[in-house]
């Protein structure tokens, strides 16, 4: 099946042949994905990152913590 679009908005050309480009795919195949993708006909499942693996890792650092302390000093003569 084929089909003709027309009028497309400058904004939305420069998005889909950028998102070719990056994915060194043909505008046809990035525009096919996308329609489908808001279709929810997607012929897998859309990979999504949450960070919910990194969320919270971070662990204490004493230097850190050291140097936010003095950073949370407040100068009473500028205050006064």
């Amino acid at each position: 099946m084929q089909y003709t679009l027309r009028k497309i908005p400058p904004s939305l050309d420069s998005v889909l042949r950028r998102r070719a480009a990056e994915e060194e795919k043909s505008l046809n195949q990035v525009v096919l994905e996308a329609l489908m993708r808001t279709f929810g006909i997607t012929a897998g499942p859309v990979k999504q990152r949450d960070l919910d693996d990194i969320a919270g890792s971070c662990g204490f650092d004493s230097e850190v913590e050291k140097v936010l302390e003095e950073q949370r000093m407040i100068d009473q003569e500028l205050w006064s």
